[in-house]
This record gives C-alpha cells, structure tokens and sequence, in this order.
C-alpha cells in the first residue's frame, strides 16, 4: 500500500496568469475559500460558475515540491511537444510534478467574481521559466491543464498576465505527497491512475489568524481532463484529404500551406476558409474538411488527433500526432485582420500568410 509524506509548504510567487471559464460549470468551494460569515461552514458548497468568469492562476515555486526526474533535453522536448502517448505509462516519460490548490472566492479591479488557484512548482524550474519563453508557455499549459482536471471547468487559452507577482497572498500549507517521490532514485511516475489526487494533512492556520484550503497534487500530464469538441463531419463521397504544415516566414509571419488532392480551379469556387486567431477550417465540396484548432490544451490537440485524424491531419504526423498544431499554438495568435489567402492550383496548396 502506497504511503504519504506529510510536506510543509511556504510557496513563493513567481508569475500570475489571468485566464476565464469557456463555458457554464458547478464546482465545489471548501469553507476556508469562502469569504463572509459562511466561512465557517464545516461543509464545502456548490456553486454555479458562468462562462466568463475571471480565473486567476498564481504559478509559484517551493523547494519542497518534488522536483522532476533526471531527463535529458530530448525527454524534456518530448514532454514540452506532448509528444509522449498519454494513453499508455512510459516509465521513460519525463514530467512536471505540480501541487494544485482548491479554488479560492476573489475579485478583480473592477470588483467583480473571480477565481483564484496556486499551482506551486519545484524552485528549479524558476530558472528555466525566465530564460526559455517556450518551456514557460509549456509550464502555464500544464497549469491550465492540472487545473481543468481537478475541476470541471474548462478555461480559455486566450491568457493575459497581469502586472502583479501573485493574486492575494501566498499562504503556507500542508499537503501529503506520495512517498516514491522521495526515493534515492529520484521521484518516478504513478503507475496509474495518471491523476493522483494528493491528500491534504488538513487545514492550517496561518500567522495572519485565517485559513487555507487544502492543497492537491497532480502528478502527470493526462488526456483524461479533455472535453471532444465538435468536428467538421467528412461530405458524403469522400474521396481523399488535405494535409497542412506551416512555417514561419520573412519579418515573422507565419505561413500555413494546405494541400488539397485534385485540386482544380472549379473546387476552388467551392470552396470556403475560415480563419480565427487559434484556429482555421477549410470546407471543401465531396472532400473531408479541415479543421484545425490550436486555442485548446495540448491534451485536447493530441487526444483529437488521435479521435479525429481526418480534421487534425498534418504532413508532419511523424513526428508525433498533433505535432504541427502543438508547435503553432508556440508562436503568436494568427493575424486575422491582416491574413491573405493564395490559391496555387498548379501546385494544389492552398497558402495562408497571417
């Protein structure tokens, strides 16, 4: 039988996203997170979360968190590209151990509901975060992510990050932590289930009187928190597929090309694009349909790939499915307002510069 080791935290901030709920949820709020007479109340409360609402994400750092596994730069691609099969443990996998607070009642500037959630990291990633803008993009994803699994809310990837090292303070807290994590070895990844829920020690007190809630675990990335959105069904006499891959051009404009079997210039009349800043749908008449969103979580990315390859498909799947989404969701959102469109029919591409 597993056992648990009883770990003190005294998080301190690193960085603050602000991020809201894409769509209507209910989630259960503990007493110490309430603010108000209710506070007291021994027993958590449900309450309704409306699409829109403010969540702010304070990403912190402890030393007594569980670091990652000894990885070399190849593992740690792997992981920051979620190249590695999130159906199936791989005892080689390198991950982020990440410790991921209850939800906490707040308010924005404007004094409305927000609200708030720790996710506290082992200090040696600071480092790395600050020098490398792609692995801090990989660790507010994983934030995101470790979140939307421990709650039933979905969260937008359209973030911001406020001015501000933290939302409210960061109060010390006690969390019990599996102890194979604290082996010689180094921690190793749970077998399975990939979402281990860390059982709070119980709720302490704090130098200021109040009280903190109490704080979960999250051990791996896991397809099991991806919400399947609707796609493009393929029109009936389907017959073949485009493929897509995309570059990044002169003066930074990012360039995706999308070839199109047997194109030909009547098919081109026929055809409709549709372009957002995360995402781009391209529906052709007798032929399946291309939708390509790279706003979601990068479990979302691969498990759709996996789910849908027909709307996901992409001439580097090679390299792993969802590759070319994983990589563009890195770079800035797509230039809608200033996007062009050139259909090459002798080449049968379709390219789009945004």
């Amino acid at each position: 039988m597993a056992t648990n080791v009883p770990i003190q935290l005294n998080p301190s901030p690193g960085f603050c996203l602000k991020s809201a709920t894409v769509q209507p949820a209910t989630l259960k709020i503990p007493p110490a997170a309430r603010p108000g007479p209710n506070s007291l109340e021994p027993q958590a409360t449900s309450i309704q979360i409306p699409k829109g609402l403010k969540i702010f994400v304070n990403v912190a750092w402890d030393k007594s968190v569980p670091p990652p596994p000894e990885g070399n730069e190849q593992a740690i691609q792997r992981a920051m590209c979620a190249e590695d099969d999130l159906d199936h443990f791989n005892p080689d996998a390198w991950f982020v151990p990440v410790v991921v607070s209850d939800a906490r009642q707040d308010t924005d500037k404007a004094g409305k509901p927000s609200l708030v959630f720790d996710c506290i990291f082992h200090s040696s990633i600071r480092s790395r975060s600050v020098r490398d803008a792609v692995f801090k993009t990989f660790i507010q994803e994983l934030a995101l992510q470790r979140i939307e699994a421990q709650t039933s809310l979905i969260l937008s990837r359209q973030i911001s990050s406020p001015n501000i090292a933290s939302k409210g303070k960061l109060h010390p807290r006690t969390v019990l932590i599996p102890a194979s994590f604290f082996s010689s070895s180094g921690p190793a990844p749970p077998k399975k289930p990939l979402i281990e829920e860390v059982v709070p020690a119980g709720v302490i007190s704090t130098s200021g009187g109040k009280t903190d809630a109490p704080a979960k675990g999250i051990l791996k990335p896991t397809a099991a928190s991806s919400v399947t959105r609707p796609t493009v069904p393929p029109s009936p006499g389907v017959t073949s597929r485009p493929t897509w891959n995309w570059t990044k051009a002169e003066q930074g404009a990012l360039e995706i090309t999308i070839a199109v079997p047997l194109l030909t210039r009547a098919l081109v009349a026929q055809t409709t694009l549709e372009l957002e800043e995360r995402r781009f749908i391209l529906t052709l008449p007798n032929k399946q349909s291309l939708d390509v969103n790279f706003g979601v979580s990068d479990a979302e990315i691969v498990v759709l790939s996996h789910q849908a390859p027909e709307t996901q498909f992409s001439a580097s799947e090679s390299q792993g499915p969802g590759h070319a989404a994983l990589m563009l969701k890195r770079e800035r959102p797509l230039d809608v307002d200033n996007a062009t469109a050139e259909w090459r029919v002798a080449e049968g591409v379709l390219v789009v510069t945004a």
